[in-house]
């Protein structure tokens, strides 16, 4: 089993010699103690608004489905940040389920247990993947599901304990996953915010998770959440994993910027789908191509409707703004890439971008972009995506 060091150190996004990426180094905390409830420089929350360093997270999702164990270990040796999650890999299904998490152990035993951060996620409510629990019941995010969660978690990936445990999405009803407009007829009960807080805190206390986060959140739930831990004393999120690109921006800007501001909540985005699933890549500007015939849009129809085959003009809309940002890209000497992949990184509220790739050439595409491109961006390059922005906003939700 990979176990801890003994050192007590919490350490942040650490640099990984490989690819030489930077990081800040946060306080000691015993790994025992449960980050304060308020404030603080946590995990994932080690920056400055306005100079901060930051490093990327491997996102592991198509390990078990369109990996090989040999090539996720490939890909691992680049990457000391790991995000999983109890569900992968994508698309969901109980035969492949965890499998992601078994070739993450079979490296990890090779691996210092202290020099990996290692983030996973409970499900949110789903009455599509009864599998992920013993009495096959609807998944909630109450305290029993949250315990048997963490406890299958650490048995597959063969650790005594998780570095970053984040609600993967709700449980309550949100408009999530190309759902733009909040439906008031689809309001369900939930698991109150402090049964939530009050699980994780258990598992915090036994030493089997360091930090907490939350994922697809809005900011309703983000400010009960750190309410709740004020009030209750119980441990406060420390990160959101959501949807953040030159395609997906108006969800997280308008009001979750302020919420998480560090003068306000001090809580980190960490940046999933930079590349919004490839359709930044250039992949699928020539649906025609090899490359585009082996996507996962291709593979697994439905997956990613918002980006892919929602609607005619939806997929138009997308094609022709990912051709300006490519205009935009080729006018200062870059690739679409790493025009997109700096923007992420640059953002003052982006904490980490979470990077996925199927094949070696794009891991090392992405990493190459994320540490080669000036930091940051040129004032003109910026000014000439915000134009391309307020013509457009979010192609999926026009």
């Amino acid at each position: 089993m990979a176990t801890s060091s003994s050192s007590s150190a919490i350490p942040a996004f650490l640099p990984n010699s490989r690819s030489a990426t930077r990081s800040l180094i946060g306080p000691r905390f015993s790994r025992h103690m449960a980050p304060p409830p308020e404030g603080g420089r946590n995990l994932a929350l080690f920056w400055k608004w306005k100079t901060k360093k930051k490093n990327t997270k491997r996102i592991t999702m198509t390990y078990g489905e369109q990996n090989t164990e040999k090539e996720a270990h490939e890909q691992l040796n680049y990457a000391f940040i790991l995000d999983t999650t109890e569900m992968y890999p994508v698309p969901p299904r109980g035969e492949t389920q965890g499998r992601t998490d078994l070739y993450i152990a079979s490296w990890l035993k090779n691996q210092p247990r202290d020099k990996v951060i290692l983030a996973t996620k409970v499900s949110g409510y789903s009455e599509r993947s009864p599998y992920l629990r013993d009495n096959k019941k609807v998944v909630r995010v109450d305290s029993a599901n949250i315990r048997e969660s963490v406890e299958k978690s650490l048995k597959r990936l063969n650790t005594d304990y998780i570095d970053l445990l984040q609600i993967h999405w709700p449980d309550r009803y949100v408009a999530l996953f190309g759902e733009y407009f909040y439906d008031p007829s689809k309001w369900r009960s939930s698991v109150p915010f402090s049964e939530q807080l009050g699980g994780l805190q258990e598992l915090i206390d036994q030493g089997k998770v360091r930090y907490i986060g939350v994922s697809n959140e809005m900011s309703f739930r983000v400010m009960e959440f750190v309410h709740a831990a004020k009030v209750e004393g119980l441990p406060k999120i420390v990160s959101i994993q959501n949807n953040y690109s030159l395609l997906v921006r108006c969800k997280f800007e308008p009001d979750l910027v302020e919420v998480c501001h560090p003068n306000n909540y001090n809580i980190g985005l960490l940046a999933y789908s930079p590349l919004a699933s490839g359709s930044l890549s250039e992949t699928y500007l020539d649906i025609t191509s090899e490359a585009a015939k082996k996507g996962r849009f291709n593979l697994f129809p439905g997956y990613m409707e918002r980006y892919n085959k929602s609607t005619a003009q939806v997929c138009c809309l997308i094609h022709e703004i990912t051709t300006m940002y490519v205009k935009v890209a080729k006018t200062y000497g870059l690739s679409l890439v790493e025009l997109a992949l700096a923007f992420a990184r640059d953002r003052p509220f982006v904490t980490s971008s979470i990077i996925g790739a199927t094949i070696m050439d794009q891991l090392r595409e992405d990493i190459d972009a994320l540490l080669t491109t000036e930091r940051p961006l040129p004032p003109e390059v910026i000014t000439n995506i915000d134009e391309v922005f307020k013509k457009y906003k979010d192609p999926a939700i026009n």
